[in-house]
């Protein structure tokens, strides 16, 4: 990356964002087609590593350094220790929720929720089983593959409405993917704001437990239908590994200590359960790896993307127009437009990528360039960038979780999203505590 002093002498220039645009013309172009010929997951058609070549291609052209040197600033961009760090842990989340899920983690966590609900409230119930395995397991997308074939049972015996589970089904894992330590968007958020894990989970708190609260009233409220569910028999050992990182993680343990422990206890867990030998769990930890392949090298393309952007002026565009907004209000209100600009970012870009990761690590650098010229704490930015790319995420029809959902419970994806109440309280709730909150 650019030196502190060059980016003071960096003059702001649309023209540097070309590339992003391109980058995102390409992929939601690519989704659009794809979607209306009748593509299932159309706007996963194109990888996305795939569509930013093209962008980099072009902000290598526009770079207004020599070939050699532009290619440096890349590379430099790519290696930068935030980029690297980020990747690492990428790769130590996937190793331990393939791990977990291979010795029987998922399903001990899934039997444990069900054998603790209540008959008459299940669509509460089901928001915290897919809150809970969120968390754990660091994936909503995981979460729902693994709730939502349950809940689907469940909605046809007891007659609940199958849109009205659906959503709660995607409730419950945007919750837990937004509050999860090992979630790639958590990853990603505190890596690029650079502030601990700990402190954005607990100011992500503050949001997310109110708008849970009012979620659970509203899901009691409206509960429909009510069945006896079976028994079932939990394994209290297998789900020991997710309980362990959670408070190990909350305790403020280096991340990278926490996802190590994680993976050797579920590992463990599979040695003294299942027949788990030391073959199948190295197998289980480099699938792991593979499962995050796509995140890792978008992580690392976009980190060299950006450094040339900066390198030539196109975050200094974007942070001047939105100062220029910021200016015209008095200094007392600066940091809550901050904010607010700093969520509206990220909501456009997720709406425009249709991935709360990739929106995140497109808008990182921008956000911290923001939040550090208004005072703003790293841990706010940090929290604000993972709530309203989850809200956006969950409310988009053709995101992944939608889609995954709908395909499950055979219903339209916007019939999903339109009952994903937690989502649409999420972001009052966050609109109303930025407005109020004492700065």
């Amino acid at each position: 990356m650019t030196s502190e002093n060059s980016k003071n002498t960096i003059s702001p220039s649309f023209i540097a964002l070309t590339p992003l645009f391109l980058f995102l013309t390409l992929f939601i172009g690519a989704g659009l087609y794809y979607q209306n010929i009748g593509v299932d997951f159309a706007f996963y058609q194109l990888p996305s590593v795939v569509a930013i070549l093209p962008a980099i291609m072009l902000a290598l052209l526009l770079s207004k350094e020599k070939l050699n040197n532009a290619i440096e600033t890349f590379i430099a961009g790519i290696g930068h220790a935030n980029i690297i760090a980020m990747c690492l842990i990428y790769l130590l989340a996937g190793a331990f929720a393939a791990v977990a899920k291979a010795t029987g983690g998922v399903d001990a966590t899934v039997a444990l929720g069900l054998s603790l609900i209540p008959s008459n409230l299940l669509l509460p119930g089901f928001f915290l089983i897919a809150a809970f395995i969120a968390t754990a397991m660091g994936t909503s997308m995981g979460t729902i593959a693994a709730v939502a074939p349950i809940a689907l049972g469940v909605s046809q015996e007891a007659n609940i409405d199958l849109a009205l589970m659906a959503g709660t089904v995607i409730s419950g894992a945007l919750f837990g993917d937004n509050l999860s330590i090992i979630s790639d968007t958590t990853i990603a958020a505190t890596r690029t704001q650079g502030c601990d894990m700990r402190d954005k989970f607990k100011e992500n708190l503050i949001f997310a437990l109110p708008a849970a609260i009012i979620t659970l009233i509203i899901l009691i409220v409206v509960g429909q239908g009510s069945v006896e569910l079976a028994a079932q028999e939990v394994d209290f050992f297998k789900v020991l590994p997710y309980l362990t990182i959670l408070v190990l993680a909350v305790s403020g343990l280096n991340v990278f200590v926490v996802l190590t422990v994680g993976i050797l206890l579920a590992g463990f867990t599979g040695f003294m359960t299942i027949d788990y030998s030391v073959s199948r769990f190295a197998n289980d930890i480099f699938d792991g790896f593979k499962n995050m392949q796509e995140i890792f090298i978008l992580s690392m393309l976009v980190g060299g993307l950006a450094a040339l952007m900066q390198q030539r002026g196109g975050l200094a565009f974007i942070s001047q127009k939105i100062e220029a907004v910021i200016q015209r209000f008095s200094n007392k209100q600066s940091k809550r437009v901050t904010e607010i600009g700093i969520a509206s970012l990220v909501s456009l870009t997720n709406s425009c990528v249709a991935n709360n990761t990739v929106s995140i690590i497109v808008t990182g650098n921008i956000a911290k360039e923001l939040a550090k010229k208004e005072g703003i704490e790293a841990k706010r930015s940090a929290s604000l960038l993972d709530i309203f790319s989850c809200v956006m995420q969950g409310i988009l029809p053709y995101g992944a979780q939608a889609l995954l959902a709908a395909s499950i419970f055979a219903i339209s994806p916007l019939a999903a999203v339109t009952n994903a109440w937690y989502c649409f309280v999420l972001a009052i709730v966050a609109v109303l505590i930025i407005s109020f909150r004492k700065q």
